[in-house]
């Protein structure tokens, strides 16, 4: 009997120790289509875990909103039933301190945004966004945005006027549209083309790399170079099913999330030059706003931010600082 029973608890354990030496599967859901900034940065990050750390944790990347759009995939984290995820202007709806990212021509080049990482990411919006069951692990980068419309170019706010223009789900982007004077409303990147298609919506606003793989120049005719926004893109995780994880494997995937960053700015910034002349060859007509006037039409919104959300006035002014 007393045999029986040891060998029951080497069964046990033998299987306990074969769990632990288990194959890590993580799910890594986003919303670009093949060919963008989000689809190679998830791919590039999946193909380095999967090498570095072979046989004990495998990512499996799924793009093209097959998981879900951004609001879908953050609360699937949340839930634990998506491990990975990669929200970029949705953040602002969950943490309203990441609205800072929505105010106007903040960041003024991927080197400010690193200095802007450093002092105001880690330290302020990434414990904030803890709290509400969300762990970033690294920044990467959707991009600058630019606005496409199917009416006429866009060289200053008022030429916004009416026009039914796309957003992503963040308020305080719509907002900064209808002081523009815009018709703006949030819908899913995976509806858009449709939208654009059938005149439901006359434009949008997007980097390059999102414009070009979702073909919204097949729909679109102008291309106004606003850069108005700068949207990093967070690799972020489930707070609950992360803390499961052993500490090691945690600490590898975050080293390496953080080691894809130089790859993400690299792409990005060869993407931004090569996009624009595939657009253009695109019979997309393509003009530069008058930005001094978009600064102008976008002083209601720093002040109102600042005054709406607490600790956001701190925030601003040492992102400010840090670009000079």
């Amino acid at each position: 009997m007393r045999n029986g029973k040891l060998y029951g608890l080497a069964v046990l354990a033998a299987a306990f120790c074969a769990n632990a030496d288990a194959q890590v599967e993580l799910k890594f859901g986003h919303v670009g289509q093949t060919g963008s900034l989000f689809a190679a940065s998830a791919e590039e990050y999946a193909k380095r875990v999967n090498t570095k750390l072979a046989g004990k944790v495998k990512v499996s990347v799924f793009g093209s909103s097959q998981l879900g759009g951004d609001v879908e995939l953050l609360q699937k984290v949340k839930l634990g039933t998506v491990d990975m995820a990669l929200p970029s202007t949705v953040m602002s709806s969950e943490v309203d301190l990441f609205g800072v990212f929505e105010m106007p021509y903040l960041v003024k080049d991927r080197a400010h945004m690193q200095r802007i990482e450093k002092n105001v990411v880690w330290p302020k919006l990434v414990p904030a966004a803890e709290k509400k069951g969300l762990k970033i692990i690294a920044v990467w980068e959707n991009g600058y945005r630019h606005i496409t419309n199917s009416k006429r170019p866009i060289v200053v706010p008022a030429d916004l006027q009416g026009i039914k223009l796309r957003t992503p789900k963040g308020k305080w982007r719509v907002r900064m549209f209808k002081d523009y004077g815009a018709n703006p409303s949030p819908m899913k990147l995976s509806e858009v083309f449709t939208a654009l298609q059938t005149g439901v919506m006359d434009g949008q606003e997007n980097p390059f790399t999102q414009i070009y793989s979702q073909k919204f120049q097949e729909v679109q005719k102008y291309l106004s170079l606003s850069g108005h926004v700068y949207t990093p893109a967070y690799v972020t995780v489930g707070a609950k099913k992360w803390a499961k994880l052993p500490t090691k494997t945690r600490q590898d995937l975050e080293a390496i999330a953080k080691e894809t960053q130089a790859f993400v700015y690299q792409t990005a910034e060869k993407a931004e030059n090569e996009l624009l002349g595939k657009l253009k060859a695109a019979g997309m007509q393509v003009n530069t706003p008058n930005k001094d006037a978009f600064v102008a039409g976008s002083k209601a919104i720093y002040a109102d931010f600042g005054k709406a959300v607490p600790g956001a006035k701190e925030v601003i002014d040492t992102a400010i600082a840090l670009g000079k």
